[in-house]
């Protein structure tokens, strides 16, 4: 399918994992359950990836972060009948990793957006959580790069 014939979203995301062995998760709201999934979203039309993932870190989580490593890049396609948006066409996500660190503000909730809770998540526990592929996604990038 040529690239005129199908949606395209940039995301950009940061896997973010403290001293004790905790990922900083978000819930993610938009989809038929509630899953965990990596704090970052949609980059603005006039973005740049990396201050998309440090503004969308903020936004869901109320953490300012300082941006290292970036990971890697992924995308997969959303077939038309499991996109969200009402539209006849399927969309390739492409979702840039970065590895983060906190540097200040404090753990507080979205209000009104697309997760409802931010939380430490033990890495050890990850595996048992309902969540989106991103979260494998993401850790495995981690995993790969230390």
């Amino acid at each position: 399918m040529h690239y005129t014939e199908y949606d395209t979203r940039l995301a950009a995301y940061a896997v973010i994992v403290d001293d004790r062995d905790r990922v900083l998760l978000a819930l993610w709201n938009e989809g038929e359950e509630k899953r965990w999934t990596l704090p970052g979203g949609g980059v603005d039309l006039e973005e740049q990836a990396a201050a998309g993932a440090v503004r969308e870190v903020r936004e869901e989580t109320g953490y300012d972060v300082e941006l290292g490593a970036l990971l890697g890049v992924d995308s997969y396609v959303i077939p038309v009948e499991r996109r969200i948006a009402d539209t006849d066409r399927p969309m390739k996500a492409v979702r840039v990793v970065y590895e983060a660190r906190i540097v200040g503000g404090e753990l507080t909730p979205e209000v009104d957006g697309s997760t409802d809770e931010a939380r430490w998540i033990p890495l050890a526990e990850v595996a048992g959580l309902p969540r989106v592929s991103l979260v494998d996604v993401g850790l495995g990038l981690w995993r790969a790069s230390r």
